[in-house]
């Protein structure tokens, strides 16, 4: 029976090369488009004959903008609407790729540290951009804390800094790490289940917890790495003193 970290084996559907570069087309890249798709098709059946007393599939997709537009206003407030086709469309990847990852045969895109952390180094990048724009040099006043004594901020403004631009990694590290872990644990079950044979019974039942569990973690992880995102971006659009 194959390890349980075999499951998260990058392995090359379309080989190809060029200048050197591998840049084949491979089962990480496969499911991410899988999610890509899935979510295209959800929004196309939602919103493609909008309704005054919407149907099941324009109820999901209103009810999901719904969650996200409500914690958009409370991290960031009002004015971060504007960015809503982003961050609705950043949830709804993670959201698809989690839950993809729980098929049979299937790849979790979000277990891999390089995915989720390009997914926040992007969301970085943006939003202390955004942040430049929107305040200028103002913007520096986040990394200095207010009513602090001077003697202080020669420590708490090097911490500040740090903890700022360590922001892509604990939000990649979060998802990756949730994501990655329930999965081994399914994975040694299973295991245990196989060599018990009649008597696996109980890894068996632990198995369909574990899995009832990493439905509900996907849906967390998907959310928290969202929120978070907003949280960042209220940063962004609101001076700090």
């Amino acid at each position: 029976m194959a390890g349980p970290l075999e499951q998260f084996e990058i392995k090359r559907i379309v080989p190809i090369e060029i200048a050197g570069y591998d840049i084949s087309f491979t089962n990480s890249a496969a499911w991410m488009f899988f999610a890509v798709g899935v979510a295209t098709l959800i929004l196309w059946l939602g919103l493609r004959r909008p309704q005054l007393v919407p149907g099941r599939a324009q109820g999901m997709v209103e009810s999901l903008g719904e969650v996200i537009d409500d914690t958009i206003v409370s991290s960031a407030g009002p004015e971060a609407r504007r960015y809503f086709p982003v961050i609705f469309t950043t949830f709804l990847f993670i959201l698809l790729a989690n839950l993809s990852g729980l098929l049979p045969y299937s790849f979790t895109t979000t277990s891999h540290i390089v995915v989720t952390f390009a997914m926040a180094l992007v969301a970085f990048i943006a939003i202390t951009l955004v942040g430049i724009a929107n305040q200028g040099i103002g913007f520096l006043k986040m990394f200095v804390p207010s009513g602090v004594p001077p003697v202080m901020l020669l420590i708490l403004v090097p911490i500040e800094i740090i903890s700022y631009f360590i922001r892509p990694i604990s939000l990649s590290v979060r998802l990756f790490a949730n994501m990655m872990a329930g999965h081994v644990l399914l994975k040694v079950l299973a295991g245990f289940v196989v060599a018990l044979g009649v008597f696996g019974v109980v890894p068996l039942l632990a198995i369909v917890a574990m899995t009832a569990l990493e439905v509900l973690v996907a849906v967390l992880q998907a959310y928290v790495f969202t929120t978070l995102v907003c949280v960042y971006l209220n940063d962004a659009l609101h001076a700090h003193h």
